[in-house]
Order: structure tokens, then C-alpha cells, then sequence
């Protein structure tokens, strides 16, 4: 097999080539080698991302139990805001019963 020799990279791009193999426990040049190899096929692909079967159960498993949430106007209205009325010209000077003078 061919050395895999960087020169001249960034301390920044070898620290993050030095985490990733610390993380998984590789030696530096089986890092190298697995991110070419990563690098590579996400390249020569079409763009979709690829997962491996653990991670197509982890994904489907996570969707099923979305699924099963109920339906109902609370989950439905998350995240959504209904209209907003438009807000009064001058300063508001209603009364609230609260602080009623009588």
C-alpha cells in the first residue's frame, strides 16, 4: 500500500484528523485512509446520504414512534402561530375589570 504523507495542512484540519481517530481508536494513517475512503464515496455518489442497516433501524424505529403520537389540535399546532391581530394606533387605555373604579 502507498504512505499516505500530508504536508504544509492546516493545525486546524490536523486536529480534527487527530479527534476523529482518537475517537474511533485508529492509528493515524487508518484515519487517513477512512476518511479518504468516506470522502470518496460521498464524492462519486449522487449527494444522498448513505446509511449503513443500524442506522436505517435507529431512523426507522424514531419514525414509527413519531407516527404513533397522537393526532390531536395540541401536538397538530407546535411550532405553528395563528394570526396575529393587527395591533391598536395610541397607547392602550381600556380599563381591566381588575382595577374598575367601582
Amino acid at each position: 500500500m502507498t504512505d499516505i504523507i500530508l504536508r504544509d495542512i492546516d493545525a486546524t484540519l490536523a486536529d480534527r484528523i487527530r479527534r476523529i481517530g482518537e475517537a474511533f481508536g485508529w492509528s493515524p494513517p487508518d484515519t487517513l485512509l477512512h476518511l479518504l475512503e468516506h470522502g470518496l464515496d460521498a464524492c462519486e455518489g449522487d449527494g444522498k446520504a448513505r446509511l449503513d442497516a443500524a442506522e436505517r433501524d435507529i431512523l426507522g424505529s424514531a419514525i414509527q414512534a413519531l407516527e404513533s403520537v397522537p393526532d390531536d389540535p395540541g401536538f397538530a399546532l407546535i411550532g405553528r402561530a395563528g394570526p396575529v391581530d393587527a395591533a391598536p394606533e395610541g397607547p392602550d387605555q381600556s380599563i381591566r375589570p381588575e382595577f374598575s373604579l367601582e
